[in-house]
């Protein structure tokens, strides 16, 4: 789906009316996060007005505006703004009513909702406003109508508009409250970052680590993309703004155009798996979940590691292929990028990083850190003083219009969700479809999201899709471990008597050890609204939280998707337009690039990569590692020399190997294999580089 949406980095100079609202919406957003405490609703409601205000104009109706359509553009935002406003100024006399609607408010919640639809339009496409109203059209009108097990009896047109506004889910809910807090914080704390010249050190920086290494122009795109993560959580934004400077230069040092605008799409991507930001997904995660943003944080360090070797695997390979050398002119010394500005980079992130540990909420870290980035930037050349702050407040208001009423609008589809019950039902069919197999599930939620992928951004994909299949995601997985437990005989006492309820005519068994096909025999026994009830009570808190963060986790990656595989692919086809090149062509590039999307998660599927103890998340860190270099041999065909059929298949039995949860033993095995092969492949290069001298 096209849209009108204009990306930040490509927008022209923000007028002055532009700048002052962006710094009004800035300062109010910093008032009520760092020092008042607002309802929600009204919070929620003024971010909502603010950025329709600012969408009004960074989106306009036309291009090439004319005064009549710049006025209507101000005019619409103005009645987006009201109609908000007036509705939550009306809270309590509709309560009083008994909850019924005057004509204004009314004709206010109309206005408001067709106001949302028109500017969710403008920024991201036709998609998310036809799926609003197939959503509020079904609770209303269409959901009566058909049959089966979606058949929904309806609600009033006063009762959908009611919810629509004041739902704990809506317009004004849950999501809202999620975007004008630490999304809106942690955006802002990126425009300062970036305007201190934070931007700048990340690439003269990866460019002093990589630039010597094999392939190392590509590294340097891998490594400035990873730390660009912790201030842009945006893949399109992160390849708009490194890719500049690293696409050209990997073309200069001999890598093919198509695939260095796959490498920059594949690791900017990687920026939103990147702690301690994570884009917006890791405070969605945390306020679905419950579980603390902090331990989210920490368990996807490991495997944000694993997805940018991934991509760095690739790049050292092809860069052996295609004979790629480093570009001497280019390399900067390391101490020379920390004197000239590394602080401006590394205090206000470590000054985050602390709070966070410390247990300060990350709205109040990021406002902070903000101060940080201001204080720090007085010891480098890029002073920032007033105009420098007012610009980076802009900026910051301005990158966060589209997210903004993105994340807004949603709401109303994940009210209808909640209000229909269709997460369960998904759920269940994603149960029923799937039988036991966790791969089969993961492959059904990977198309969902690919599919989802072609209308809505990664956060908002994350949000319905999280919505709808991460219960039943959880269930497998919580399943698996349950079947563990019984065919080892780990049943808690205490839980026993749970069994002669679920599965009364089993009970002789529970207790002893079992074969794994009969311990799922008896967990298929246990009816479906006594499955929670076991779980609860046979796994630990410890086992079901971590469960139901592995679900969260393989869909928040899962949804990554639409940045990097066609026919969407939006932060390739951002690096086509720099490249040069086709943008179906660096579209494939950047999915082959970006297997580690689809592989890293099986590993919170299938092992306890995310929960475990410190020892075995890095005895998995480990062997993944090299299972992910053998994959990606296996793949190109591939290692410092090419790899003929029999090497090829050997290192895909590696990596499997490698990867899949077995014996360490066997795991020793395939790295000893992968070994043999590598070493034969470099001997094999070293004959030639010689034969060449």
């Amino acid at each position: 789906m096209k849209s009108n949406a204009i990306e930040p980095e490509l927008r022209p100079e923000p007028t002055r009316l532009l700048v002052i609202l962006g710094v009004a919406i800035a300062l109010m957003h910093i008032w009520f996060n760092v020092l008042s405490v607002l309802s929600s609703l009204w919070q929620n409601s003024l971010h909502f007005a603010g950025f329709a205000l600012m969408a009004a104009l960074v989106y306009p109706l036309r291009k090439k505006a004319t005064l009549l359509t710049r006025f209507l553009d101000i005019m619409l935002g103005i009645l987006a703004a009201g109609s908000a406003l007036y509705l939550i100024a009306r809270e309590d006399a509709i309560y009083e009513r008994g909850v019924h609607l005057v004509s204004s408010e009314w004709a206010a919640g109309i206005i408001l909702i067709l106001c949302t639809l028109e500017f969710t339009r403008r920024v991201a496409g036709w998609f998310i406003p036809v799926l609003i109203i197939i959503a509020l059209s079904y609770v209303g009108w269409w959901g009566g109508q058909i049959d089966g097990i979606f058949k929904f009896a309806g609600l009033s047109s006063e009762t959908i508009l009611f919810r629509s506004v004041y739902g704990d889910d809506a317009l004004f809910g849950t999501i809202a409250s999620i975007s004008s807090t630490y999304v809106f914080m942690f955006i802002l704390f990126g425009a300062f970052l970036l305007r201190s010249g934070a931007g700048e050190f990340v690439i003269d920086l990866a460019r002093a680590v990589a630039g010597r290494m094999v392939g190392g122009p590509g590294l340097v795109a891998v490594m400035a993309s990873g730390l660009m993560g912790t201030i842009s959580g945006s893949a399109v934004a992160n390849t708009a703004s490194t890719g500049v400077i690293t696409i050209p230069l990997m073309k200069r040092a001999g890598f093919p155009a198509k695939f260095a605008g796959g490498v920059e799409a594949a690791a900017s991507t990687g920026g939103q798996l990147m702690p301690p930001i994570m884009g917006a997904g890791a405070f969605v995660m945390a306020t679905y979940t419950q579980i603390s943003y902090n331990t989210i944080v920490l368990v996807s360090i490991l495997p944000a590691v694993l997805y940018f070797a991934t991509v760095g695997f690739f790049v050292r390979i092809e860069a052996k292929r295609s004979y790629v050398h480093a570009l001497d002119n280019e390399i900067v010394s390391a101490l020379d990028v920390f004197k000239k500005g590394g602080i401006v980079f590394l205090l206000p992130i470590s000054v985050l990083i602390a709070l966070l540990i410390y247990g300060f909420t990350p709205t109040y870290a990021a406002g902070i850190s903000i101060v940080a980035v201001i204080i720090s930037s007085w010891f480098s050349p890029n002073k920032m003083g007033p105009k420098a702050i007012i610009e980076a407040m802009s900026m910051g208001a301005q990158n966060m219009v589209m997210t903004a009423i993105l994340l807004c609008s949603v709401g109303l589809i994940v009210n209808i969700i909640a209000t229909a019950g269709i997460g369960n039902t998904f759920s269940l069919m994603i149960s029923e479809w799937a039988g036991h197999s966790m791969v089969i599930a993961i492959a059904l939620i990977a198309l969902a999201s690919l599919v989802l992928g072609m209308g809505l951004p990664v956060t908002a994909a994350y949000i319905v899709l999280g919505t709808l299949s991460a219960p039943a995601l959880h269930a497998l997985i919580a399943d698996g471990i349950l079947v563990d437990a019984l065919s080892i005989g780990n049943i808690p006492e205490t839980a026993k008597a749970i069994f002669m309820l679920a599965a009364p005519d089993k009970m002789a068994e529970i207790g002893n050890p079992m074969s794994t096909a009969a311990a799922r025999m008896i967990v298929d026994a246990i009816p479906v609204d006594m499955a929670g009830i076991v779980r609860e009570a046979v796994l630990s808190e410890h086992t079901m939280t971590f469960a139901l963060l592995s679900a969260h986790l393989i869909v928040f990656w899962l949804s990554q998707d639409s940045n990097v595989t066609p026919p969407v692919a939006l932060a390739a086809f951002t690096a086509a337009a720099i490249a040069g090149t086709k943008p179906t062509e660096t579209g494939l590039q950047s999915w082959k690039l970006a297997k580690g999307i689809y592989i890293i998660p099986l590993l919170f599927a299938y092992t306890p990569f995310i929960g475990g103890s410190l020892a075995n998340d890095l005895m998995i860190f480990f062997f993944a590692l090299f299972g992910l270099y053998a994959f990606a041999a296996g793949l190109e065909g591939f290692m410092e020399a090419r790899l003929n059929l029999l090497e090829r298949l050997l290192s895909t039995a590696c990596a499997v190997l490698l990867l899949w949860p077995l014996s360490w033993w066997i795991h020793l095995i395939g790295l000893a294999v992968l070994g043999l092969i590598f070493l034969k492949s470099f001997r094999t290069s070293s004959r030639f580089e010689l034969g060449k001298q």
